[in-house]
């Protein structure tokens, strides 16, 4: 019994990740609504990034209690694909028409859920994968539109033409094939970890700077820093 109750643990943990995405999706569409002392669009932002943490601390839990299962791999790909994907997916949609798109436009924002699911579909059978990525993770895309629309809520609509350029270039870059180095530490060395800790300090200093729009530049310089390192192999 109890043991059957610890396997179950990183599941639960995984559940709530999708818990998070789809109180996520629902934030999504109010996102001019004020809510407590936020805006729904911030409550965006708190639900994708505890599904962020929901998501570091089940692998974290399996780990740890050696519970792994192929029901948990999936559960895992399935809320990651909610609250990376669509949620984010229809927090651009919402912005767009709530700043004049029209909705056949505005839906090139559904393109985002739809390259999310392949790559993570890619990412389950490809066995090149287990210490370097091919493509942008989903949470890092995640990450790119809350930073995105922060920036939008600050400085105003671009225009629907650089949204729906921009929906192309970052779904399309989940897609690709080029490497992109993990940001999981094997150890806290700095030359073996000299990228992933740029990454930190970077992430920091953007924040610091720009406040949440931020981590659209963190995942921007996360992009040119795969594309033009020689090495992405987690003992570069």
């Amino acid at each position: 019994m109890i043991k059957k109750i610890v396997s179950s643990i990183p599941n639960t943990i995984t559940c709530c990740n999708l818990l998070a995405g789809c109180m996520a999706v629902i934030f999504a569409f109010n996102i001019d609504l004020q809510i407590a002392s936020l805006s729904g669009r911030e409550w965006v932002y708190v639900c994708i990034f505890a599904a962020a943490v929901f998501d570091f601390c089940d692998g974290l839990c399996a780990r740890a209690l050696k519970a792994y299962s192929d029901i948990g791999k999936e559960l895992d790909s399935l809320s990651d694909l909610v609250s990376f994907g669509v949620a984010p997916g229809m927090l651009i949609f919402n912005t767009m028409t709530l700043n004049g798109a029209p909705a056949w436009i505005a839906a090139a924002a559904l393109i985002v859920p739809v390259f999310g699911a392949l790559r993570l579909a890619k990412f389950n059978v490809d066995t090149e994968q287990s210490h370097t990525f091919k493509g942008l993770p989903i949470p890092a895309n995640a990450l790119f539109w809350i930073g995105a629309s922060a920036w939008i809520a600050e400085h105003g609509y671009p225009s629907s033409a650089v949204m729906a350029a921009l929906i192309l270039v970052i779904s399309g870059c989940m897609v690709a094939n080029f490497k992109m180095f993990s940001l999981k530490f094997r150890n806290l060395a700095f030359l073996p970890n000299i990228k992933r800790y740029a990454i930190i300090v970077a992430a920091i200093a953007f924040f610091i700077f720009y406040g949440v729009s931020g981590f659209a530049w963190t995942i921007v310089l996360y992009l040119l820093l795969s594309l033009f390192s020689r090495n992405n192999d987690d003992e570069d």
